[in-house]
């Protein structure tokens, strides 16, 4: 499945509350830390776009009042839902919607809806190398730099909610996360509070969108998928995308998570007599065919009538590693059909 396959507040209408008497108003430092923005940010829109203080104290020092933070949020708001910067300055001034369809693609009410076709591409970076991607990941991209956990859930929540777990998966967060983490990678760990915060909220994107079916008193059902990282491995956000992406078709699950032990893992086979066993790896080091030989070979039910579990490896790691017998997926879409086509055809317990 690859390495990772397998907002605001609302607008201000007017100027807002006056300051209070004998309020200079904010300092350009706090401000950014008001906004999550860096202080240069704010002089570079202010530079670029006009959207700096209105007055400055003794001529020198820029102090922001209540009407220019309200602009400000404003143009936080639009850039963090994908608007350009340009396009966002000029409504934040004017007080003004930007308009309905922008210049790079067509409005959200256009796009394509969930499953259905590709939705307009962007080569905005948003201070991030995400190339040529979907529209949403501009916005995504830029609220996570900003830090702006709101922004962050809003763009990550919506994405889910139009396209479904698995298109949003494949074409909104990990686009957006392989971006981040090429940043961190090539700016001696600079970006590293941004991939951790990415991360944190895709994966509590991810858990609020995994509804485990009811259970069910039909002892022939097949046994639920269980999903586990082998023991060692602490990447668990490609396996909460399968999770969610298995339950969103109603399929029912176990997740054990992270670096699960052997002995668990096989106590676990055999207690849930599962239709299948998914092993993530996301290193090399971490993979281990002997591990997934033995879970392939654990048994369970009355003698006579002995059965074993589907085994998927799943992960980077595995590439490479011999596999007879094994399920390999190459993206999360094809792990999802692979695992129900699986659980279809186990046979009753």
């Amino acid at each position: 499945m690859g390495e990772y396959a397998l907002v605001s507040e609302p607008e201000r209408s007017g100027p807002g509350p006056a300051a209070p008497s004998g309020d200079a108003g904010l300092t350009t430092g706090a401000l950014a830390r008001r906004l999550g923005v860096s202080p240069t940010t704010l002089r570079t829109w202010d530079r670029r776009y006009g959207l700096g203080p209105a007055e400055r104290a003794d001529g020198r020092h820029r102090r922001w009042t209540p009407r220019d933070v309200a602009k400000l949020e404003t143009m936080c708001r639009l850039t963090s839902a994908g608007v350009p910067p340009a396009e966002a300055a000029r409504a934040a001034k004017e007080g003004t919607e930007p308009a309905a369809r922008p210049p790079d693609g067509p409005s959200r009410a256009d796009r394509s809806p969930r499953g259905a076709g590709p939705a307009p591409r962007s080569r905005a970076a948003g201070g991030l190398p995400l190339g040529d991607v979907r529209q949403e990941c501009r916005g995504l991209a830029r609220a996570a730099v900003r830090l702006d956990a709101a922004a962050v859930d809003e763009q990550l929540s919506s994405a889910v909610a139009e396209y479904g777990v698995t298109v949003a998966w494949q074409e909104v967060m990990v686009p957006t996360l392989h971006a981040v983490g090429r940043k961190w990678a090539s700016s001696g760990d600079r970006y590293v509070e941004v991939e951790h915060l990415l991360s944190w909220h895709v994966s509590t994107v991810l858990r609020r969108h995994t509804r485990p079916p009811g259970t069910t008193a039909d002892a022939t059902a097949p046994g639920p998928v269980i999903l586990a990282c082998v023991p060692g491995e602490q990447h668990t956000l490609p396996l909460e995308a399968l999770n969610a992406g298995l339950c969103e078709l109603g399929l029912p699950t176990r997740m054990f998570g992270a670096a699960v032990p052997v002995e668990a893992l096989t106590a676990a086979v055999r207690r849930l007599g599962p239709a299948a066993v998914v092993l993530w790896a996301q290193a090399r080091s971490t993979a281990s065919p002997p591990l997934a030989q033995h879970v392939a070979a654990t048994e369970w039910g009355v003698r006579g009538a002995r059965r074993r579990p589907a085994v998927l490896l799943a992960g980077p790691g595995w590439s490479g590693r011999p596999a007879r017998g094994m399920l390999r997926p190459t993206a999360l879409r094809d792990a999802i059909d692979t695992l129900a086509g699986t659980r279809s055809a186990a046979p009753p317990r």
